[in-house]
């Protein structure tokens, strides 16, 4: 029957959409950032905290692993508009409405390009008010 009316709405000149999400609609994917939380990680693949390259931005960045939170772009699109966090895109494109973001590529392409860690530390300096508080 759904074929018959997909039919009929396609000879009316009709467009339908179909939601990518339509648990998003029932609450069936909320997430929810802890208050304790100083840093969501985005990426399309989380990378494990214990990454070499990853643990040693956490230590820069005197973050213990409690405090970071890690998730894809499609998670971050279920994410409260108030978790104003620091945030870094790791392979993914940056959102540009949030004020303190860290962008760089993939992890394994971060590995072994020194440019590219060279302008995430420049990121990381640029923001250091963000990161480095008095309640360290």
């Amino acid at each position: 029957m759904s074929s018959r009316r997909d039919w009929l709405l396609q000879q009316m000149g009709i467009t339908q959409y179909r939601l990518r999400r339509p648990q998003a609609l029932q609450g069936e994917i909320a997430v929810v950032v802890p208050p304790s939380i100083r840093l969501l990680i985005v990426a399309d693949a989380p990378p494990m905290q214990s990454e070499p390259l990853v643990a040693d931005v956490l230590k820069t960045l005197m973050l213990p692993p409690e405090q970071v939170f890690t998730l894809t772009p499609d998670q971050l699109a279920m994410v409260s508009d108030t978790t104003s966090c620091p945030r870094w895109y790791l392979g993914v494109e940056a959102a540009v409405d949030q004020p303190v973001t860290l962008a760089s590529p993939a992890l394994d392409t971060l590995y072994y390009d020194a440019g590219a860690k060279r302008a995430l530390w420049q990121q990381i300096c640029q923001h250091e008010q963000h990161f480095f508080t008095d309640s360290r």
